[in-house]
C-alpha cells in the first residue's frame, strides 16, 4: 500500500470527476473499477495521456445515474490508475489507489463528456500528542482484532497493517473503507481531516458493530476482499 508521495507535487487543481452512486474511496486504499460508459470511458483516456489522476465523488442520495447535473459530495478522494486494462470493444478494467482528500470549489466547462473540478488538497491534522496518538492506535487494533476473529484471511491482512509504518490517520483510512458501513457513514469519516476526530468516530461505530458480530460467529461468513470486486460505472 506504499504510495509515491510525489503524485501531486504538479497538480494544477482540476481533476476529472467520476461519480458513483455506492463507492467511497479514501487515500491509500485500491478500488477497482470496470468503465463502460463512453464519457468515462474518455476520462480514462484522457487520465492515462496526463497525469492518471481521477477523483472518485459520491452521488447525493437525490441524485440520478450521474448526468451531467446530478448533485455530488463536494468531500472527495483524488485517486491514481495503477494499473488498466484496455478491453478489445474499448471498456477498461481499472485498479485506482486513493491519493488525497479534496474539496470541489467549483465545477469547469471542459468541452468533454465528463465533468471536472477545481478543487482543494486537504491534509491531515495530526492529533494532538504522540502519546493520544498511540493510544487510539492500540484502541483501533484491540476492536478491529476482535471484528475479523471470525475472518483468519482478513486477519493476516489486519495483522500485516498493524505491523506497517501506516500512521493512525492512513489506518483509520483502510479500516473505514474495508468495514461494511454505510455511505452515509463513509462520507462522513472522509469528511474529517483532523485525524483524532476521525479515529474516535471510527472507534465509536466499531464499538456498535463488533458485539453483533462476536454474538453470532459464522464459519461460513465471507472474508472482506482487498482489493474488493470491481465497482462499475
Amino acid at each position: 500500500m506504499s504510495m509515491d508521495p510525489t503524485i501531486l507535487e504538479n497538480f494544477d487543481g482540476k481533476v476529472r470527476l467520476f461519480p458513483l452512486p455506492n463507492v467511497v474511496l479514501f487515500p491509500r486504499v485500491i478500488q477497482p473499477l470496470h468503465i463502460f460508459e463512453p464519457r468515462y470511458k474518455q476520462m480514462v483516456e484522457d487520465a492515462l495521456e496526463d497525469n492518471r489522476l481521477i477523483a472518485l465523488c459520491l452521488l447525493q442520495p437525490t441524485a440520478g445515474l450521474g448526468g451531467s447535473a446530478s448533485p455530488i459530495y463536494p468531500d472527495i478522494c483524488i485517486g491514481q490508475i495503477l494499473q488498466e486494462e484496455r478491453l478489445p470493444d474499448g471498456r477498461f478494467n481499472l485498479l485506482l489507489q486513493g491519493v488525497s482528500r479534496a474539496k470541489i470549489i467549483s465545477e469547469v466547462n471542459n468541452g468533454k463528456l465528463y465533468r471536472t473540478a477545481k478543487v482543494e488538497i486537504l491534509h491531515d491534522v495530526p492529533n494532538s500528542s504522540e502519546e493520544n496518538a498511540d493510544r487510539m492506535r492500540t484502541r483501533l487494533v484491540k476492536r478491529m482484532t476482535k471484528w475479523f476473529t471470525q475472518q483468519p484471511s482478513a486477519k493476516e491482512q489486519l495483522d500485516r497493517l498493524v505491523n506497517s509504518d501506516l500512521s493512525l490517520g492512513n489506518l483509520c483510512d483502510v479500516f473505514s473503507f474495508a468495514l461494511p458501513l454505510s455511505v452515509d457513514m463513509k462520507i462522513l469519516l472522509l469528511q474529517l481531516v483532523n485525524v483524532e476526530d476521525r479515529a474516535s468516530l471510527l472507534l465509536e461505530v466499531i464499538e456498535q458493530m463488533t458485539p453483533e458480530v462476536t454474538k453470532r460467529p459464522s464459519s461460513s461468513a465471507p472474508s472482506k476482499k482487498y482489493p474488493p470486486d470491481f465497482s462499475a460505472n
